[in-house]
């Protein structure tokens, strides 16, 4: 019986142990009070500035602008914004530029994403090529594209070096054009890089296991392409184009720079109104803008649905 009770001794001190340190860790989890008043000064100074500049936006864009004499509030911006030919105009080319980008991007980068996930595990050089671009700004970018795609660029120098035009005069305006093809190849460059990364992540951590049974079932390549990866990258491959939609849209530096003088994109439309010396465009800018942001407010809520549609199906993003 002592022998019982000896040998059972240590047996519950241990489990007494074990019970204490999990009551001590218990107790000691910071509860949701605890993180509240961790986070509670960040979380002021982001709500103050981020939530008082857009109140002050949002009742300058009704009309209350004591400076110019205007202490009403109305909704007569937003409906002389969206009743201008000026503004819609602009949301076409806008529309036009950011869905144009988008849809090239992402092509690219499904084949791009295909192409790194065949690649070894030695092929790491390949990668951090492959993430550089991701550290450049956009301005960066664009003074770039100045400088090889206008008719005395490098482009057009080393073209009639070749003797393919006679002279930079034949050189077809790339920059500041129409098409906004300078502007669309630069977020093409910039954003390829991204989706690709977002595809590649979820290719390396199911769909090669997932290719290696089509392969086993005799599966064609397009068959494979179809019904495997498609299924498997669409959900993360909407959401990094609706990220990058949303960019696109609401971004102004490279349109600025590159984009011709009339129509502009929304962005720009909405600083040279509220840019203006009179101040009776001003509320009309601000209202432009926050349509941009609303714009780009449901492009990111769609974006997180459907992560959360991937997640619950078992995609890891």
């Amino acid at each position: 019986m002592d022998r019982q009770l000896i040998a059972s001794y240590p047996v519950k001190a241990d489990t007494r142990r074990l019970t204490q340190d999990s009551n001590a860790r218990t107790r000691n989890s910071p509860g949701f009070l605890t993180i509240g008043r961790m986070v509670a000064p960040a979380l002021i100074v982001v709500v103050v500035l981020f939530g008082g500049g857009l109140a002050l936006g949002l009742i300058q864009s009704l009309g209350y602008l004591p400076p110019a004499g205007m202490k009403s509030l109305s909704f007569k911006h937003f409906i002389n914004v969206l009743g201008d030919p000026d503004f819609l105009q602009s949301l076409v080319l806008t529309l036009y530029v950011a869905l144009s980008a988008t849809v090239i991007a992402g092509a690219i980068s499904i084949g791009m994403a295909i192409f790194l996930v065949s690649l070894s595990a030695k092929s790491r050089l390949i990668h951090f090529i492959f993430q550089v671009p991701l550290t450049v700004p956009h301005l960066v970018i664009a003074v770039a594209m100045v400088f090889m795609l206008t008719p005395t660029g490098l482009l057009s120098r080393v073209i009639v070096k070749l003797g393919l035009i006679d002279s930079s005069a034949a050189f077809p305006l790339l920059v500041n054009d129409r098409w906004g093809i300078a502007i669309i190849l630069t977020y093409v460059w910039k954003e390829i890089p991204f989706i690709t990364l977002m595809i590649l992540s979820v290719l390396r951590r199911s769909g090669v296991e997932l290719l290696e049974v089509g392969r086993t079932l005799k599966a064609g390549r397009w068959q494979r392409f179809r019904s495997i990866t498609l299924p498997t990258i669409s959900p993360s491959l909407g959401a990094a184009c609706l990220i990058v939609f949303a960019y696109t849209f609401g971004a102004f530096e490279v349109p600025f720079l590159l984009g011709q003088t009339y129509p502009v994109m929304l962005p720009v439309w909405a600083y040279k109104n509220y840019s203006d010396v009179d101040l009776l465009a001003r509320p009309e800018g601000i209202a432009t803008g926050l349509i941009i942001a609303a714009i780009i407010v449901v492009a990111i809520v769609f974006s997180q649905l459907m992560t959360q549609i991937a997640r619950r199906r078992g995609v890891v993003l």
